[in-house]
């Protein structure tokens, strides 16, 4: 208490607007289950189940045992790994970037999504955002006290939003518009002609772009989810994330970078200068190697395949038991329509309740769609972060729970 009697509480309003309380919800609920002795099948958070390659893991171990491995890092990165990162670029999307002025190397691009709209924003300025995104999108927006102007995601547009549709007021006070494809928690994908369409809208307007592209090796079926860079006259409205987590399974070791329109990614690189000192140099070199790897290596295996295949496994099982669940064309997740009880008997489900009572009696983890935004509501996301053999399990469990309910998908 302060001497007037009052203390306001040590807690700013700020961390309510965050949105990520429903995960912390799910965890008590995994751990209910847990407690109540079943079996967990995590498919919730898309954490990779895999580790790096054994050669990325040697040279981690060896560079984390030298000496010189332990003074600060650059905040921006080391000159080799930004160099590596931009040699990358041009070997898998045809790029050329500027390893010095137009890219900024992150602790994984969540990193970079949580600070990019402190670095380029005022307190009430505003930025469009995707309804269903990824938390962090409007998470970020919070912290640095940027209003959000939500674009809603439908699943009759392929999940691709509507320009047009904006207002021409929203173009005018959006300082930028962030949109991933391939999505999260939606399998969205853009081509060239919407990427077009897109930049001539933030030129007209003054909006600078911001791509999160940390599944881009994750496309199935062939297909190679590109670069919004790739674009004539991109980098003078655009920037792009890349990340290293899931496409070379180095969630844990925490890399990826920022590269693209310069101004932009020095405003990115400046803040960090000031509030960390970037990312351990060993992580750095385990990075580059990973991205020498799927550069150079002529047995290097992407992850797409193993994803595609447990696609194809879950998305099967599950139709077998009744839920009709989309195949999406890419990303590590099932986005499904929550499966209902027939016409006449009774209340719909919410994303939540379902999630909730699947969760504590098949033991199989989801997360409800309303974590990504009000537009998520009456979907789940499934993470494909399990072996073939627990994908059927869980779909198996789910079946049975389905049909005990009289719910249909």
């Amino acid at each position: 208490m302060t001497a007037g009697g009052k203390r306001r509480p040590w807690r700013s309003d700020r961390l309510s607007k965050l949105g990520s309380s429903i995960f912390a919800e799910v965890g008590q609920w995994k751990d209910e289950a847990i407690a109540g002795g079943i079996d967990v099948i995590d498919l919730g958070i898309g954490s990779p189940d895999r580790p790096p390659s054994e050669h990325v893991r040697r040279i981690l171990s060896e560079a984390a045992l030298r000496d010189d491995s332990y003074s600060y890092p650059a905040s921006k990165g080391s000159a080799a790994f930004r160099a590596q990162a931009a040699a990358w670029m041009k070997h898998r999307f045809g790029v050329d970037v500027d390893p010095e002025q137009e890219i900024v190397t992150l602790m994984g691009s969540q990193d970079g999504l949580a600070h990019l709209a402190t670095a380029l924003c005022n307190a009430g300025d505003r930025a469009i955002v995707p309804d269903p995104g990824y938390p962090i999108y409007a998470a970020s927006l919070a912290v640095a006290g940027v209003e959000p102007i939500f674009v809603p995601l439908k699943r009759e547009r392929g999940y691709l939003p509507d320009l047009d549709a904006l207002p021409e007021s929203a173009w005018e006070e959006a300082v930028f518009i962030l949109l991933s494809f391939p999505g999260n928690p939606v399998p969205a994908l853009a081509n060239a002609d919407f990427f077009r369409q897109l930049i001539d809208k933030a030129r007209r307007f003054g909006v600078l772009i911001v791509h999160d592209l940390a599944y881009s090796e994750l496309g199935f079926d062939g297909l190679r989810p590109p670069s919004i860079l790739e674009l004539e006259g991109a980098k003078e409205t655009a920037v792009e994330f890349h990340s290293l987590s899931k496409s070379f399974n180095m969630a844990g070791c925490r890399i990826g970078f920022l590269t693209g329109n310069a101004e932009a990614v020095g405003a990115l690189r400046e803040l960090k200068g000031n509030i960390d000192y970037g990312v351990f140099n060993a992580v750095q070199e385990a990075g580059i190697a990973a991205l020498e790897e799927g550069m150079n290596d002529p047995n290097y295996e992407s992850v797409a395949p193993l994803y595609q295949r447990r696609r194809d496994c879950l998305v099967e099982a599950l139709r077998q038991e009744g839920w009709n669940v989309p195949s999406p064309p890419a990303t590590m997740f099932l986005w499904a329509p929550v499966p209902q009880p027939g016409e006449a008997t009774g209340e719909r489900w919410s994303s939540r309740r379902i999630s909730r009572e699947m969760l504590l009696e098949t033991g199989v983890v989801v997360i409800p769609g309303d974590a990504f935004g009000s537009e998520g509501e009456g979907y789940v996301r499934i993470a494909l972060v399990e072996s073939e053999e627990r994908l059927q399990e869980a779909a198996r469990r789910i079946g049975e729970w389905l049909r005990k309910h009289g719910l249909k998908g």
